[in-house]
């Protein structure tokens, strides 16, 4: 799709969106094959587990947090909480792999290609247009899951 091609509204609001730069952000070697190598997901799908707080959608800028997702968790059983009204959330009710690839990821560790998936993962709302909160705050918290279960790779699943 062209940019030409949107709806008015969302022209305007990438006409009016205050854009940034950043610097790069250095990346790590992976330190084994990724056939030995743990993955965990981060997904910007806003997916809430069962008795987790909802992210909340009227927060401005967008809620930065983040939930964490049990790896036995099935899918189905987690709600999406997402503020974005140009998510298409039809392609999610066909198949969750969409946003949350659990079962192609579970599929590539037991043919070897990967590991193992790690045993929990990581949902945040996309949608995010303040986010310092998020940079400051809530990433250290995001890395610390992941170093505390070992996870090698974070394979970014963005909405």
């Amino acid at each position: 799709m062209r940019g030409e091609d949107l709806p008015l509204k969302y022209r305007l609001l990438l006409k009016a969106y205050p854009w940034r730069r950043t610097q790069p952000v250095p990346r790590a070697e992976l330190r084994r094959p990724l056939s030995r190598a743990s993955v965990g997901l981060v997904t910007t799908a806003g997916l809430v587990p069962p008795g987790a707080e909802p992210f909340d959608l009227g927060r401005r800028g967008g809620d930065p947090t983040f939930r964490v997702l049990s790896a036995e968790t099935p899918p189905r059983a987690l709600t999406v909480y997402h503020r974005s009204d140009s998510f298409d959330r039809e392609a999610l009710a066909e198949d969750s792999n969409v946003v949350y690839p659990t079962d192609v990821l579970a599929r590539f560790a037991a043919e070897g290609r990967i590991g193992r998936l790690a045993p929990r993962h990581l949902s945040f709302m996309g949608s995010i247009t303040a986010p310092l909160r998020l940079i400051r705050e809530e990433a250290p918290r995001a890395v610390e899951v992941f170093t505390n279960d070992q996870v090698d790779v974070a394979l970014l699943v963005p909405v």
